[in-house]
C-alpha cells in the first residue's frame, strides 16, 4: 500500500529538483536529468509518472511532445515559498554584503550601495524604496520667508535628520504667519507623522472651522506631503537594469521595451514594493507581476521591509526573470534588509 505522506514528499522533492535543474540549464528537464540529481534511487519510469502528475496539477508543462518539462509560475511559487525560504545565506555572500554596506555616511549612499549589492548577487535589478514623506515623523519644524515670496520649510525628524523644501505657496505669507504656523505644528504635533497631521488638520477644519481655519489652512498649505513634493520618483534607487536585457524570457523586444519603461517610470515598482511592508512574512515572494507590465508574467519580485526609524519603514528587493536563483536571492534580500537597517541606525 502506498504511503501518501512519503509519496507527497517524493513528489515535492522531484518538483524541487526539476526547478533547480531548469534554473541552472534553461532547458526543458528530462526524467534522466532528475534521476541523476535526486537523493533517492528512482527509475526514470517512476519519475516520468510523477512528472505527468505534476503536469496535470498545473506545476509543469511540456513545450512539445518529445521535450522534457518546464516549471510553471505555480512551480516557481512553490519552490520559492516552500524550499528557498528555508535556505540560509552562505558565508561568502554574508561577508561580501557586510563589506559593501560598511562605511556609508548618508541614507542616499547606503541606499545606492544596497541596490548595487542586490543587483550583483541576484543578477537582476536591485531596488530600494525610501519611506514616503507622509510617514516621516515630525519632531520640530522651521519656516523662513524668502525675498521673492517663496517659503523654506525644514522638517526635523527624530535622530536629527532634516528634510527641506522650498515652496511657492498660492498666497503670500509674512514671517509672523510662518512663525505662528511652525509654533502650532511644534506644540500640537511633535511625534506625529505628516500623514496623521494632515488627517487631523482636515478633521479640525471640518468640525471647528471658525476656530482653526486660519492656522490649520496655513499648516495644510505649507505642510501637506503633496505640497512638500511627495513623489516616488525621487525616492527609488534602481541598479542593474541592463542585467535583464539578455534574459531569454524577454526575447520579445516589444515586451522588453515595455518592461524597461515600467522600471524607468518607477511608480509601479513603488506600489508593488510598498505592499510588502504590510505582509507578515519577513521576505515576500511574488511570481508574475502583470501590474508592472505585460511582460510581468515572466517576472519575479523578492522583497523585504527595512526600518528607517521606529515608525517609518521602506522596502527593498530584487526584480528578475522567474528563472532566477531563488535561494541566493531570498537570503540576500533578507540579509541586506537587516544590514540596511543597522547602517541607517549608525548615521542617526
Amino acid at each position: 500500500m502506498r504511503n501518501p505522506a512519503l509519496q507527497e514528499r517524493r513528489n515535492r522533492q522531484i518538483l524541487a529538483d526539476i526547478v533547480r535543474t531548469y534554473i541552472e540549464s534553461g532547458e526543458p528537464v528530462s526524467s534522466r536529468a532528475v534521476s541523476k540529481r535526486g537523493e533517492e534511487t528512482l527509475s526514470t519510469a517512476t519519475i516520468r509518472n510523477v512528472m505527468a502528475d505534476l503536469e496535470d496539477g498545473g506545476l509543469l508543462y511540456q513545450p512539445h511532445t518529445s521535450a522534457g518539462r518546464v516549471p510553471t509560475a505555480a512551480a516557481y511559487r512553490f519552490f520559492a515559498q516552500e524550499i528557498a525560504t528555508q535556505a540560509t545565506i552562505n558565508i561568502e555572500d554574508r561577508e561580501w554584503i557586510r563589506r559593501e554596506m560598511a562605511g556609508g555616511t548618508s541614507a542616499e549612499e547606503i541606499s545606492e550601495r544596497a541596490g548595487h549589492v542586490l543587483a550583483e548577487l541576484s543578477h537582476g535589478v536591485g531596488i530600494v524604496v525610501a519611506p514616503p514623506l507622509s510617514r516621516t515623523v515630525l519632531e520640530h519644524t522651521r519656516m523662513w520667508l524668502l525675498p521673492d515670496g517663496r517659503v523654506v520649510v525644514v522638517l526635523i525628524s527624530p535622530g536629527g535628520h532634516t528634510r527641506d523644501k522650498i515652496l511657492r505657496p498660492g498666497r503670500l505669507f509674512s514671517q509672523e504667519e510662518l512663525d505662528a504656523t511652525a509654533d502650532f505644528l511644534n506644540r500640537h504635533y511633535s511625534g506625529w507623522t505628516l500623514e496623521a497631521i494632515r488627517t487631523d488638520l482636515l478633521q479640525k477644519l471640518a468640525s471647528e472651522r471658525e476656530r482653526y481655519e486660519t492656522i490649520a489652512s496655513s499648516a495644510l498649505t505649507l505642510w501637506d506631503p503633496v505640497a512638500l513634493g511627495e513623489s516616488p520618483l525621487h525616492k527609488v534607487y534602481v541598479e542593474g537594469t541592463a542585467q535583464i536585457v539578455g534574459a531569454p524570457e524577454f526575447a520579445d523586444q516589444g515586451q522588453l521595451r515595455e518592461l524597461l519603461s515600467a522600471i524607468e517610470e518607477k511608480h509601479r515598482l513603488v506600489t508593488v514594493l510598498n505592499a510588502c511592508i504590510d505582509t507578515p512574512e519577513p521576505v515576500s515572494v511574488q511570481i508574475g507581476l502583470k501590474e508592472i507590465s505585460e511582460a510581468g508574467e515572466n517576472i519575479a519580485l523578492i522583497s523585504a521591509p527595512y526600518s528607517h526609524t521606529d515608525t517609518a519603514q521602506g522596502s527593498l528587493g530584487v526584480l528578475g526573470p522567474t528563472r532566477m536563483h531563488y535561494e541566493r536571492a531570498i537570503t540576500a534580500v533578507a540579509y541586506v534588509a537587516e544590514m540596511f537597517t543597522e547602517a541607517l541606525k549608525k548615521i542617526e
